[in-house]
């Protein structure tokens, strides 16, 4: 076990995570030049296409270090989007360090220091890259100060790197091996192991990506998910070193695969803990919290023929993507669609896309609504997502919706518009926080459903692009919402229907 790390890589979206991952499988040899191509951790063309990584992914390397050693590195590449934070969760828990990497032209963002706090949760050793240092706005120097002030990190440990061009590649490797710790556990123990992932194969069903705490797990083992109660039996498990490579066991400390002939994602729960039918752990793994649905948005057909393929597109989606959630909806204007969860708008939009380029369909997208609770004067509470199940404002008693904490990262001359746009969109409060020189924390509460929109678009505009955005859900609180409906013909079209702030 000294020779293995098991190790994610976090950061700010768009700060050069999926080009460092790349670097690494070349330097360590885990595919041939022929094979390699960007994005090698990036299987879906719509991550390729627009720079982002929205579905973690795992390989497992060998490295010989400088002190003779072979080392085998278990790196996962996640997602920087605020959206997919739930995926970040997951990897973390399958880690015993972090590299967390800061853009040496941009500095620390609203991300990186989210997911410094949640990777500070599962207790992980951080060693800090600074990355794009051939880029001409790099400022090295600036950027050690920022991880100082802003993560409270050794500055002196980070690593600077050009994932670009490979520059400082060999240091970070070395880096890797003397600076985060070993995974820890007994192989004698009963089994407990980790489903940090999974994805469907048309083949083989349901490929597990699991990550061993306690004891062996191997070949033709019956296997019980703890959460969710099922038993199955495993046919094959081995390491994922971009092809999958079948071995005899994997032993405490290792990350691999699993296929044990699970059907559907829907299944299993991902965050569950596997442990042997015959000799059960006692407890399963602490620390998953499952995905939560935030955004809601109803999706029809163009043309009512397409009904039944929208049905089975969005079945396929479901088998990969478990925080994707659906059920049957219908309008007397568009007839027969579905009313859909996503974790968030880049979510709803990814998944907007993929359906119309995997499936060629033509869809019609409603306006996209929170969730809000509402207390009637009957004394029953009702969650409503949907402006059509409106009930009647005669009959309601009270209403909620819910809050978060934004976290917005700002140059110092940005503040007084920033804060504005805050209030704007119905901000309880706002504080500021002085992260170093002339660098700003813009902390604030406010609903769910404002920055739904325009929110963060009008951030980037108004701060040229330099202001970052992170947020986490924290309550429901008491509002005032009404109804707001379109007649066309002076009948109200209930698609067209849409939910605002009383002002």
């Amino acid at each position: 076990m000294k020779n293995i790390r098991n190790f994610c890589i976090i950061a700010h979206i768009d700060h050069g995570k999926s080009t460092l991952a790349d670097r690494l499988i070349q330097a360590c040899g885990g595919v041939n030049q022929r094979e390699f191509h960007d994005q090698m951790l990036d299987s879906m063309d719509i991550e390729r296409e627009r720079g982002i990584t929205i579905k973690s992914n795992s390989i497992t390397l060998t490295y010989r270090a400088a002190d003779g050693q072979n080392y085998q590195l278990n790196l996962i590449d996640t997602p920087g989007h605020v959206d997919f934070s739930h995926e970040v969760r997951r990897s973390l828990m399958a880690c015993d360090g972090a590299l967390i990497v800061v853009d040496a032209s941009q500095g620390v963002e609203a991300q990186t220091v989210a997911n410094l706090y949640l990777a500070l949760e599962y207790n992980l050793t951080l060693l800090p890259v600074i990355n794009k240092i051939d880029l001409p706005a790099a400022d090295v120097d600036k950027v050690r100060e920022e991880i100082d002030a802003d993560l409270g990190l050794d500055p002196f440990v980070a690593i600077p790197v050009s994932a670009k061009t490979g520059l400082g590649i060999g240091e970070l490797l070395e880096g890797i091996v003397s600076h985060l710790p070993c995974p820890k556990g007994d192989p004698q123990a009963p089994l407990k192991a980790l489903v940090f992932d999974a994805y469907f194969d048309t083949y083989r069903g349901v490929i597990l990506q699991v990550r061993v705490v306690e004891g062996t797990l191997m070949s033709g083992e019956t296997i019980h998910f703890m959460h969710a109660g099922r038993d199955y039996k495993v046919d094959e498990l081995g390491y994922n070193q971009i092809k999958l490579i079948p071995r005899k066991q994997l032993s405490v400390g290792e990350v691999g695969y699993v296929v044990a002939g699970v059907k559907s994602v829907k299944d299993i729960e991902i965050g569950d803990t596997l442990t042997h039918l015959e000799r059960q752990a006692a407890e399963p793994i602490a620390g998953y919290k499952k995905a939560k649905q935030v955004v809601f948005s109803s999706i029809y057909p163009m043309s009512t023929d397409e009904y039944p393929e929208l049905t089975k597109a969005l079945e396929k989606l479901a088998i990969n993507d478990a925080a994707l959630t659906f059920e049957k909806d219908s309008s007397v204007a568009l007839g027969f669609g579905f009313r859909c969860g996503f974790l968030g708008l880049l979510h709803l939009d990814v998944i907007q896309e993929r359906l119309q380029r995997e499936f060629d369909l033509g869809l019609v997208i409603s306006a996209p609504s929170v969730k809000y609770k509402i207390e009637l004067k009957d004394g029953t509470t009702v969650d409503v997502d949907n402006p059509s199940n409106w009930p009647d404002p005669m009959s309601i008693q009270s209403t909620t919706e819910p809050f978060i904490k934004a976290s917005i990262l700002i140059p110092e001359g940005y503040v007084g518009p920033v804060m504005e746009l805050c209030r704007e969109h119905r901000s309880d409060s706002q504080t500021m926080n002085y992260l170093s020189a002339g660098r700003i924390e813009v902390s604030s509460e406010m609903p769910l459903g404002e920055v739904l929109f325009e929110f963060y678009g009008k951030l980037k505009m108004m701060t040229r692009g330099y202001g970052s955005f992170d947020y986490v859900p924290i309550e429901y609180r008491a509002t005032d919402i009404v109804k707001v409906d379109i007649l066309v013909n002076h009948e109200p079209v209930d698609a067209l229907s849409y939910l605002i702030a009383k002002t």
